[in-house]
């Protein structure tokens, strides 16, 4: 089975109307370019570094209008739709970081709490705390979509391999990866965490970014790409701006790949480490 793919590449907005206006635009070239599945980035309906701010901004995911704006988007063009996250309220009026499944009728199928919160001090004197403004998640999500079987993963999750191999073990055969990566971290390690994820697993990576400089001040990497089982990127956007990326997944490539080096199954369990002496 081949599975046309497009992967929206933004700079979002402070508002959730000029998100929407936004990335509307892009949904619809994906659409036209043949992609029955589209992933946008992590933060899609709304990007405000500052909590202040924010806060009062979010709503609850039924009442989102960037995301009902994409729900029937969805419907009007008939394509499954993974919002690679919208920034919501939770009903205990905490916030969350939600990955959101969209189907061609503009239900929601299934949501994904991003579980990893980005509480870093980078090199260059960057610092980011996640945890101060969302609460985390912990459960992982696989969902069918497009006639295949995807693991929901948002940013920072890509570098905590555990919950790529428990996704691929339930099943999954694409990894999305939907992310806001920083421009420092996103030169260093964007790639090769990517390519890793794919290859322990054997999964297609779809990692769909935002790039730039936004409104709220903060730079992005961009660099949307997917990568096969193997490990090669079979494509990617080599720069920050705006746009659309088109990939066609084979998707016996993965069972091929499994087959090959089944690190899946060969895995043993151990006890330790032990201190020698």
């Amino acid at each position: 089975m081949t599975l046309r793919v497009a992967l929206v590449q933004t700079r979002t907005p402070a508002t959730h109307a000029g998100a929407l206006a936004h990335i509307a635009p892009l949904v619809r070239a994906a659409a036209a370019g043949g992609a029955s599945l589209i992933v946008t980035p992590e933060g899609s309906n709304i990007l405000e570094k500052d909590r202040e701010k924010l806060l009062p901004r979010l709503t609850l995911l039924a009442e989102d209008p960037a995301v009902n704006g994409l729900r029937a988007l969805a419907a009007e063009l008939g394509v499954w739709l993974v919002i690679g996250s919208a920034l919501v309220r939770r009903e205990d009026g905490q916030a969350a970081n939600r990955e959101v499944l969209v189907a061609p009728d503009g239900a929601i199928t299934a949501t994904y709490d991003k579980l990893h919160m980005f509480d870093v001090n980078l090199p260059t004197g960057e610092t980011a705390r996640e945890s101060a403004t969302y609460t985390p998640g912990d459960q992982a999500v696989i969902a069918e979509a497009a006639g295949a079987t995807l693991g929901l993963t948002i940013c920072y999750d890509m570098r905590f391999p555990a919950i790529y191999r428990a996704l691929a073990i339930a099943g999954a055969k694409i990894m999305t990866i939907p992310a806001a990566f920083t421009r420092p971290t996103g030169a260093a390690h964007w790639e090769v965490l990517l390519r890793a994820r794919a290859i322990e697993t054997g999964s297609f990576v779809l990692a769909a970014a935002q790039g730039g400089f936004h409104e709220d001040g903060r730079g992005t990497w961009g660099h949307s790409m997917v990568v096969a089982p193997w490990g090669e990127v079979i494509a990617r956007l080599e720069d920050d701006e705006p746009g659309v990326l088109f990939a066609d997944l084979d998707l016996t490539l993965v069972d091929r790949a499994r087959a090959a080096i089944p690190v899946l199954t060969n895995a043993r369990a151990f006890t330790g480490p032990k201190t020698a002496t």
